[in-house]
């Protein structure tokens, strides 16, 4: 069960390694030992921690140990703190769930799925050790239907490559439409009783990504939504997650949501009503989650602009 493995209740650490300048201060400042304090300190038993494969990978796909010694890092915070991690690929070579990324190709490259292979063997080389620690997201948000039969294929050789060294590993395989909880049902069964079916949920995008000066043309960022517009229930999520509850019944699996979040625009009073609605049937249906984000990213919990209600809204997260 994940609730009982460390892996129930987590915050991204996003734009740390991950959707950022790539410099050697963001690397070194943006996140340190004392944020998994606070983290461990909110009641969290685990981060996802999301890596870009240019921090660990050069361009010839080899393996490069400062990056890799950076999560070697975030690691030792862990144990030190009491937490556990998600290890995260949120971009490989040839493939970003941002289009701005100009990262192309994967699914149909086989030397791009070789860098990716070879980035998880490395991982599991280097880890073998830590299989109670970690947990592994494979790759974050596959955009598009049509790479879902590629994506079957590609996963499931990457968890037969990485089950060599760590055999009780836990690993977490996305759908399509960014990882979109109503594409779960057409994953097909997982590998082991250690596969686990993930999701993303930012449902309504109108409520919670308003103003998102990233979205598409056709996205009203001039928008202002308040919560009691949405017309948003309990109801709503449980319609909404339905299908991915009953296919990892089904599968004999369980559910992850690695990313949910409110962007910054919306006020935090109205934000803390989306959260407690989602977390009522994440609770009734047993679903782990990690929350994003822990700073900044437009989402950030620890931002200043949350002081007023982060306390009330650690009790529901």
């Amino acid at each position: 069960m994940l609730k009982d493995s460390g892996f129930y209740k987590g915050i991204n650490l996003g734009g740390w390694l991950s959707q950022c300048d790539y410099s050697e201060e963001r690397m070194n400042s943006f996140i340190t030992e004392k944020d998994f304090e606070v983290i461990a300190s909110w009641g969290f038993d685990h981060v996802r921690l999301p890596v870009d494969y240019n921090v660990i990978q050069d361009a010839e796909g080899r393996m490069m140990e400062e990056g890799l010694a950076r999560i070697d890092a975030a690691l030792r915070f862990c144990e030190k703190t009491g937490l556990h991690m998600v290890l995260d690929l949120h971009k490989t070579p040839g493939f970003s769930f941002d289009p701005q990324e100009q990262e192309m190709g994967f699914f149909r490259s086989a030397p791009d799925q070789q860098r990716f292979f070879t980035i998880w063997e490395s991982f599991a080389s280097r880890y073998a050790g830590k299989s109670e620690l970690l947990m592994f997201d494979l790759l974050n948000e596959i955009t598009e239907p049509a790479y879902l039969e590629d994506w079957n294929r590609i996963s499931a050789e990457c968890i037969r490559r990485i089950r060599r060294t760590m055999p009780d590993v836990r690993i977490l395989v996305g759908s399509y439409h960014h990882n979109a909880v109503s594409a779960v049902k057409d994953l097909p069964a997982p590998a082991d009783d250690r596969v686990f079916y993930s999701f993303h949920c930012y449902d309504p995008h109108t409520y919670t990504h308003q103003g998102a000066y990233w979205m598409p043309d056709d996205f009203d960022i001039g928008a202002r939504i308040s919560f009691r517009d949405t017309g948003v229930t309990p109801a709503f999520f449980e319609e909404l997650f339905a299908s991915a509850v009953e296919k990892a019944k089904a599968e004999g699996t369980e559910l992850y949501c690695g990313e949910y979040g409110v962007i910054d625009i919306v006020p935090p009073e109205d934000a803390l009503l989306w959260f407690r609605t989602i977390h009522e049937v994440f609770e009734a249906f047993g679903i782990a989650r990690s929350v994003w984000s822990y700073k900044e990213m437009d989402f950030g919990l620890s931002d200043p602009r949350m002081d007023a209600v982060r306390a009330e809204l650690l009790t529901c997260l």
